[in-house]
């Protein structure tokens, strides 16, 4: 259990550091864009590349997709019941931030912590799942009632993943794994160095972007849309973590995976539809601080 706690004490370390950073002009928030397309361009395919490259996937791993997509759907489909009384703006700015994890940046240097690789190749298998969630469900959600008039067609979907590098690194190296072949050794060992600097990258850049001051207004809204986004997220989590005839590990995929924060998409999707940056600023940090301590709860007393 040390080492559990020991990998949560050098995040909040990190995440610290890339904090005082920001607050010292050290670093300046808008950098955080920079190290952010470092990271999902370059350190993530990185850690992909080596962790699904000579592993031997178990294809009951591939549920973990199927739960991710499936449980998405739910989601943004209860919220848009939960929010279809507010303003269609603010329905379409909640509801697009209901479904959707975030991984990459935070679930990825807790998990390579804790459980190393076997963590990252099932948490990989449930991004997966995760990414067909935020590149297009939400981007649809966003776009839709923001009034841009978009139709959920396969090429606008396809389109907007085939721009993920992490989801299309994912794709071929599974695709490379199933039917045999390796990529060449070079290759693999250069990736596994840049791999390296993925954990304390992440950290750092959570770090940078979080921001404590909001809008006192927002408080019940605020609240709401925790409720609905931990409560179910917790309850389906328990429910499949009981129930699933699974190893443990698929398990804790499971348990955890459901109570990450919101995605990082919907920041650049809330500039993109015009709607509240501030506020969507604000969830996502408060997010990221529920499932840390969420996170850390589980880690003491359920694994």
């Amino acid at each position: 259990m040390s080492g559990f706690n020991d990998q949560f004490l050098y995040s909040i370390f990190i995440i610290a550091l890339g904090y005082i950073l920001k607050r010292s002009n050290i670093i300046k928030e808008d950098d955080g864009e920079g190290l952010s397309r470092i990271i999902f361009n370059l350190t993530l395919p990185a850690l992909i590349l080596v962790t699904f490259n000579d592993i031997t996937i178990e294809y009951s791993l591939f549920m973990l997709i199927l739960i991710a997509f499936v449980y998405g759907l739910f989601s943004a489909v209860l919220g848009i019941l939960i929010f279809r009384n507010q303003s269609r703006n603010a329905l379409g700015m909640l509801s697009m931030m209901v479904p959707g994890f975030n991984i990459g940046l935070f679930a990825y240097p807790l998990v390579e912590g804790i459980w190393g690789r076997e963590g990252i190749q099932h948490f990989g298998m449930f991004d997966v799942g995760n990414s067909f969630i935020v590149f297009g469900v939400c981007y649809f959600i966003g776009s839709y009632y923001a009034g841009e008039g978009a139709r959920l067609d396969v090429k606008t979907m396809f389109l907007k993943m085939t721009k993920s590098i992490p989801l299309m690194t994912y794709i071929i190296v599974l695709i490379l794994n199933l039917i045999g072949l390796k990529l060449p050794t070079l290759m693999i060992e250069t990736a596994d160095i840049i791999s390296l600097a993925n954990m304390p990258l992440s950290l750092l850049l959570l770090g940078i972007y979080l921001n404590f001051t909001f809008d006192r207004k927002y408080i019940k809204l605020i609240f709401k849309y925790m409720a609905v986004k931990y409560v179910v997220g917790i309850v389906v989590g328990v429910g499949l973590f009981i129930l699933l005839p699974f190893d443990d590990m698929f398990k804790y995929t499971v348990l955890i995976g459901l109570i990450l924060p919101t995605s990082m998409s919907v920041l650049p999707y809330a500039v993109e539809f015009n709607y509240d940056k501030r506020f969507v600023g604000t969830v996502s940090n408060i997010t990221i601080i529920t499932s840390f301590i969420l996170i850390w709860i589980i880690a003491n007393f359920v694994i």
